[in-house]
């Protein structure tokens, strides 16, 4: 376990320093895989410690930021939508044994409410509605986390930064349109956010071996 968490710990290193690679490199070949190391050594991560559902969710997120960059972002769109999907799956697994009423409540209504909220961010009425399918499954991979066996302060409170960082990518489109506050917070939010899932899902699943 412990020379398997050297993985970890570079995936981190190649994540964080993305952020600062992305200021200062020119958009190619190079910095898209520099984009997909990060997830992608989540993923392999993940997978030496047998955790091959959340390796399988964390790989088509790593393909997605490669995507994004290589192909477009209808391609990385593709790519993040079908592990929102594994993801439910996956989590819908592992569920909680009890939730409470507000935490039940807070399950049913966070998809609609991020789909909502993606929707309204952009100006453009056929891409939002589009935004908006997308983003129900975001929200929906986010519910699911919340009502999963995994620690919240791990799992849960990742997921939801991955759909803050969704959100923030949204309001590029419109509100926040020009301004610094996505290219500063899309990135950390949503690799600090794998890094929470990646972390509380692996370490849970081998506890419970």
């Amino acid at each position: 376990m412990a020379r398997q968490n050297v993985i970890f710990i570079a995936a981190l290193i190649a994540g964080v320093s993305y952020f600062w690679g992305f200021h200062l490199l020119p958009p190619g070949a190079a910095l898209a895989a520099w984009k997909g190391a990060g997830v992608g050594s989540l993923a392999l991560w993940a997978a030496l410690n047998r955790a091959r559902g959340i390796a399988l969710v964390l790989a088509l997120g790593a393909l997605g930021d490669v995507l994004i960059d290589a192909a477009g972002l209808v391609a990385g769109a593709l790519a993040f939508l079908a592990g929102h999907l594994v993801a439910i799956g996956f989590y819908r697994r592992h569920p909680r044994a009890a939730l409470s009423p507000s935490q039940r409540a807070l399950v049913w209504l966070l998809p609609g409410a991020v789909a909502f909220t993606a929707w309204a961010l952009v100006p453009d009425s056929t891409l939002a509605w589009q935004v908006a399918l997308y983003a129900l499954a975001l929200g929906g991979m986010a519910a699911s986390a919340w009502a999963s066996a995994f620690p919240r302060y791990w799992v849960g409170l990742g997921a939801m930064a991955f759909v803050a960082s969704d959100l923030l990518l949204f309001a590029r489109l419109g509100p926040l349109k020009g301004s610094v506050v996505p290219d500063w917070g899309v990135w950390p939010l949503y690799f600090g956010g794998q890094a929470m899932i990646a972390w509380g899902a692996v370490r849970t699943l081998g506890r419970a071996r």
